[in-house]
Order: structure tokens, then C-alpha cells, then sequence
């Protein structure tokens, strides 16, 4: 046998491959071909007996039968296999148009954050944004973060090989943009943040906030208290009431936290507020002059309030959900009845 004869006998094979009708015919090929007493056995063995000159091209196209032939007995049998499962005489009709999939809905996180921004622009705030991985500086340092502070604990904060971090606040988009920008300064800042919490029905690694910034020459707690009774009237309806309650932030003085009326009892008391007739939406206060200080600002001539809240606290009130990990799970079906 010559190595031609080899390319040769390679086309025939491969035809009776083609002209199997099923996969006991085409096994026969196969064994005939392939098997331990096939066509390639006898190939194999005719290469002692090639002309030293010839075996290199002997032994390719042996190598080139071996391949092509299993290849195509391979493909063969793919296709078989899915003759055999297709619907025989006029069972299936290919011209029928295929179901329709329903439109999609945006996501309960979307849909608040979305509805925030709306009603913080109509008071004049503008979106500012900032990356997720952040530095010690910007996430504590800036922020009047004491060194000793439970939340620089790597066991509350995702820290980096590089130095840098996780951002677990967006309060580092409001001393990035004050790093950039004089003042008058109006923002909210909604995005993604990330801590080192165990999920459970409240707590999420990561989760959304917003949170906004006001500098200007004569900014007061007033001011900060008519700006949030307004979202709170325009995000949950006219009939909440609003409580300010004296907190500890390291980056405002004086701090507080803010809560609505429960919306479940109308503030009556019930099980979601834990019968308070309260329920914690955010915390706040005016900006503390060290943070004016890191970032350039005289506290001497500015003042200004800060506020943070999280979307998902919002979106489990309105919409009555139990359990913050149903919020991630993309099940389409659940997630859909919220638009």
C-alpha cells in the first residue's frame, strides 16, 4: 500500500459514513474501518514494509485517516441522533411562529432609585457618581473615620491586595466631587456599596444606597429637615410624618436619624415597625468641619448637610417584601409583578 492509497481508501470510507441510514450501519462502517481488525489496523502494519523515503507521508495520511474518519463517524452519528428524535410526517409545523416571550420589568432597586433621583432633581440636586473600589482616604480618612473605628475592621470591610477597598458607603462620591468642585455643591449619589455582612432576610454584602450633599454659605438643620420631609411626603404619600432623633456619625455634627410613620399601620403599630409606629429610613446631619478641611473647604465660610439612606430598606417597605435576598435571586417571575 502506498500512502495515496491511503487517501483513497479514506474517501470511500468516508462515503459509506454519509450513506448510513442508522446507527446500526453506521457502527458496521465503523468496526469495518476503525475496529480492532479494521482497514486501520492493516494500514498500520503495512508501515514497516514503506519505502524509508515514503513513511513520513505514510505515516501523516495514516495519522490524516485516523482523524477525518472518527470525525466524520462523530458527525454522522449527531445527525442520526437527531433525525431519530424529530417529530415523523406533519407532527411539527416549522412554520408556526414561535411563543412570544413577555417584556421585561426593571428591577424594585431600579424603579426607587430611579423615583428618588426624580424627586431629590426636582429640589435642584444633580447625579454624581464614583468607582466601587475606593481609597482609605476617601472611604474614612476624609470622612472624620477615626483610625479605631469598628467599620475599618477587615471583618467589616472588604480590603484589597493593592491598599484599596470596597467602598462601603457612597459617601465617597461627596468628597471626591468636593475634591473637584467649589462651592455651591447639590448632589445625591446613588450606587452600589459592599460590606462583610452575613445575608440574612435584612442584610445583604452588598446592597444600594443614596445619598446626598448641600454646601453652600448658610445652610442650616432646617434646611435639612424641610428638604427630607418633602422626599418623604413625595416617595411614601402625603400622610407620612417625619421624626428626627438625636445619632452619632463620625462625619456630621450635629447627626440624626430619620424616621417615617410606618406605612403597614399608618403609625398606629404593628409587627414590621415592632409596634413603634416608626420605622428607620436614614441616617443624617450637618457636615463635620473636619471633613470641609480635608477636602479644601473653610468651614468658616460654608456649611452643609449630608444624608444616606438605603434603597433596599425603601423597596422591602413599599412593596412589602420579607426577605432582602428575593431582591437577588432573578427569578423573573417574582421580580416582574413590581413594575
Amino acid at each position: 500500500m502506498q500512502a495515496d492509497d491511503i487517501l483513497a481508501l479514506l474517501d470511500k470510507a468516508q462515503s459509506e459514513v454519509g450513506s448510513a441510514t442508522n446507527s446500526q450501519e453506521l457502527e458496521q462502517v465503523r468496526i469495518a474501518y476503525l475496529g480492532s481488525k479494521g482497514r486501520l489496523k492493516e494500514i498500520m502494519k503495512s508501515l514497516k514494509d514503506a519505502e524509508p523515503a515514503e513513511r513520513p507521508a505514510f505515516g501523516r495520511n495514516a495519522n490524516r485517516f485516523k482523524v477525518e474518519l472518527t470525525e466524520s463517524v462523530e458527525h454522522r452519528k449527531g445527525e442520526l441522533a437527531g433525525q431519530a428524535s424529530e417529530p415523523s410526517g406533519s407532527a411539527f409545523d416549522y412554520t408556526l411562529p414561535g411563543k412570544w416571550r413577555q417584556v421585561g420589568a426593571r428591577h424594585p432597586i431600579s424603579i426607587i432609585t430611579e423615583r428618588a433621583i426624580d424627586i431629590f432633581h426636582a429640589m435642584g440636586f444633580t447625579v454624581a457618581e464614583g468607582p466601587d473600589i475606593e481609597t482609605v482616604f476617601n472611604n474614612f480618612d476624609a470622612l472624620n473615620t477615626p483610625p479605631v473605628h469598628p467599620s475599618r475592621d477587615p471583618q467589616d470591610t472588604f480590603y484589597l491586595e493593592s491598599g484599596e477597598l470596597l467602598r462601603t458607603h457612597t459617601s465617597p462620591v461627596q468628597v471626591r466631587y468636593m475634591l473637584s468642585h467649589i462651592p455651591p455643591v447639590r448632589i445625591v449619589a446613588p450606587g452600589r456599596c459592599y460590606r462583610r455582612d452575613t445575608p440574612d432576610a435584612t442584610h445583604s454584602a452588598n446592597f444600594h444606597q443614596i445619598e446626598g450633599l448641600y454646601v453652600a454659605d448658610r445652610v442650616s438643620l432646617a434646611d435639612l429637615k424641610g428638604d427630607l420631609s418633602y422626599f418623604a411626603r413625595e416617595m411614601m404619600g402625603p400622610g407620612v410624618d417625619v421624626r428626627f432623633r438625636p445619632h452619632f456619625f463620625p462625619f456630621t455634627e450635629p447627626s440624626v436619624e430619620v424616621d417615617f410613620t410606618c406605612h403597614v399601620c399608618d403609625g398606629e403599630g404593628c409587627r414590621v415597625c415592632s409596634h413603634s409606629g416608626w420605622i428607620e429610613i436614614m441616617g443624617a446631619g450637618m457636615v463635620d468641619p473636619e471633613v470641609f478641611k480635608a477636602v479644601g473647604y473653610d468651614p468658616e465660610q460654608v456649611t452643609g448637610y449630608a444624608f444616606g439612606m438605603g434603597v433596599e430598606r425603601i423597596a422591602m417597605i413599599q412593596y412589602g417584601i420579607k426577605d432582602i435576598r428575593q431582591l437577588y435571586e432573578n427569578d423573573t417571575r417574582y421580580l416582574c409583578q413590581f413594575e
